[in-house]
C-alpha cells in the first residue's frame, strides 16, 4: 500500500508542481513564457562561461578513476560498509557523485546491468542519484564561473548533504522498497 501511495505521488508532483507555478504567475500577472524564454537566454550565456571549469572537472575525475585511487578508498571504506550493512557495491557512486554527475551516471549503469535497476542495489543507486548532488562539480564550476574564490562552509556543508543523501538513500530503500 505504501509503495502504491509513493508511485502515485511520484508520478504526480512534477505536474503538480508546473501547474502551481503557472497558476501563481496567472495570479500575479507575470508573463510566464517570456521570463522563462529570458531564463533560457541567461542559460546559455552561464554554459558559455562554465565551459572551462567543466573541462577541468572532467579530467580531474577521469585522472581520480584512472589513478587508483578509487579503488584504494573503497578498500579503505569496506570494512566500515560491512559492519553498518551499507552495500559495498553502491560505494564508487557514493565517491563519484560529489565530483561528476555523469561519471555517477555510468557507475549508476554499471551497477543497474550487473544486478538490474529493480534490485536493492540498482534502487540505491537510483536513491542516491537523486538524493545527492555533485558538489565539487558546483563549487568549481558555478563558483568559479562568477568568481567566488572564498567558498568558505560551502564544500563541508555540501559533502555533509552528500553524506546525509547517501545514508538516507540506503536506509529509504531498505525501509520502503524491500
Amino acid at each position: 500500500m505504501f509503495y502504491r501511495l509513493i508511485n502515485i505521488f511520484s508520478q504526480w508532483a512534477i505536474p503538480i508542481f508546473i501547474l502551481f507555478i503557472m497558476t501563481y504567475g496567472y495570479i500575479k500577472k507575470i508573463k510566464i513564457y517570456e521570463v522563462f524564454v529570458e531564463g533560457a537566454k541567461m542559460g546559455f550565456f552561464t554554459s558559455v562561461r562554465i565551459i572551462p571549469y567543466l573541462m577541468a572537472v572532467m579530467v580531474s575525475v577521469g585522472i581520480f578513476r584512472a589513478s587508483g585511487a578509487m579503488d584504494f578508498f573503497i578498500s579503505l571504506l569496506a570494512p566500515l560498509t560491512r559492519i553498518t550493512g551499507i552495500p559495498a557495491e553502491v560505494l564508487p557512486m557514493a565517491i563519484i557523485r560529489p565530483l561528476s554527475g555523469g561519471g555517477a551516471q555510468g557507475i549508476m549503469v554499471e551497477i543497474f546491468k550487473t544486478y538490474g535497476p529493480d534490485s536493492c542495489l540498482g534502487r540505491i543507486a537510483a536513491t542516491m542519484n537523486g538524493a545527492t548532488d555533485t558538489t565539487l562539480y558546483i563549487l568549481a564550476v558555478y563558483f568559479g564561473s562568477v568568481g567566488i574564490k572564498n567558498t568558505r562552509h560551502a564544500l563541508p556543508a555540501g559533502l555533509i548533504a552528500d553524506l546525509a543523501g547517501f545514508i538516507a538513500s540506503v536506509i529509504a530503500v531498505k525501509l520502503l522498497l524491500m
